[in-house]
């Protein structure tokens, strides 16, 4: 198994280099400045004009330039983005734009903008973040999953974030938790099928003969609408044999649970508790989580913390000003 970058939790000094991190959806561009401390220090949000790669490439370059006009002394981007990333350069695959093929997308900024840029998938990028800058500063293994449009997970193993040998370390949003239910990929009984915001509003959905948004098929849950209730609480079990799964493989010192469906534990926090009782092995003990929201903002700060990694353990790629 091939792991990533090395780590080196650093108390960097005050520095005028300044750092972009940028989120990217299926339709919106979540941008930051931050220091070499990763502290967010501007934000910009933008929508996307198209999702194929030259609409995204324009939309980046164009926050790049209006940010760069208050913060000049930039010296890298970093972008998270939902997908296969290798060597935190290339886009194999990105679902949510609908990209099948190889994206160059780190060297098409870089072209862009003329800084230079760094790509990498956006939950190890939140997990970089963390392991460095945030609640997992210090610690030699860390679990960052997360829930909403899918479901992710960031590792961290012997103080190193893993990547995989092509992009997909962390993959775990197929991995079967239940012995029914199939996603919208024909897998049976995986965490997306159940867990992810589309599973859950399309069986809220379905149960009530009408359309529901995310926030709604919650709001009914909490309300004790009986099919909401019940499909809520089995998105939290499944939840938790999934993290209790990877916990018994990997016994991390700290497990973060975040996403934008995050939500979904304040209506049923019970049956993921339940769960990952039933389901931790003997004699490991009882999961450390810290389940808390994180913005999208907090997404991009992950990316720009990717590229201060770059900058501080000298690897980013020089390119000449545009």
């Amino acid at each position: 198994m091939r792991t990533g970058r090395p780590s080196l939790p650093l108390d960097v000094g005050p520095s005028p280099r300044r750092f972009i991190g940028m989120k990217i959806t299926g339709d919106t561009l979540f941008t930051v400045v931050t220091d070499l401390r990763a502290t967010v220090l501007a934000e910009h949000t933008r929508p996307l004009p198209g999702r194929d790669p030259a609409a995204v490439v324009g939309a980046a370059a164009d926050a790049v330039r209006l940010l760069v006009a208050d913060h000049p002394e930039v010296a890298g981007i970093g972008v998270g983005i939902g997908g296969f990333v290798v060597d935190r350069r290339d886009v194999a695959r990105a679902h949510f734009l609908g990209w099948r093929e190889r994206v160059p997308l780190a060297g098409l900024l870089q072209e862009a903008t003329g800084l230079p840029a760094v790509v990498d998938n956006d939950v190890r990028a939140l997990t970089t973040a963390e392991h460095w800058f945030g609640a997992g500063r210090g610690l030699a293994s860390l679990l960052v999953i997360t829930i909403g449009a899918g479901v992710g997970c960031g590792i961290v193993v012997h103080d190193r974030v893993v990547e995989g040998a092509h992009g997909g370390g962390g993959s775990i949003g197929h991995r079967p938790v239940v012995s029914s239910v199939v996603c919208e990929d024909g897998h049976r009984g995986c965490a997306q099928g159940l867990v992810s915001s589309r599973a859950i509003t399309g069986a809220v959905a379905q149960a009530l003969g009408r359309p529901v948004d995310h926030a709604e098929a919650l709001r009914l849950a909490a309300d004790g609408h009986p099919a909401a209730r019940r499909v809520a609480d089995d998105a939290a079990a499944a939840l938790g044999v999934l993290v209790a799964d990877i916990a018994n493989l990997l016994d991390p010192q700290l497990v973060i649970l975040t996403g934008d469906g995050i939500g979904l534990l304040d209506v049923s926090r019970p049956a993921l508790d339940a769960a990952l009782q039933e389901n931790r092995k003997a004699p490991l003990a009882p999961v450390p989580l810290d389940v808390r929201p994180f913005p999208f903002t907090e997404w991009a700060r992950g990316a720009a913390a990717v590229a201060v990694q770059e900058h501080v353990l000298g690897r980013a790629h020089p390119v000449t000003p545009a």
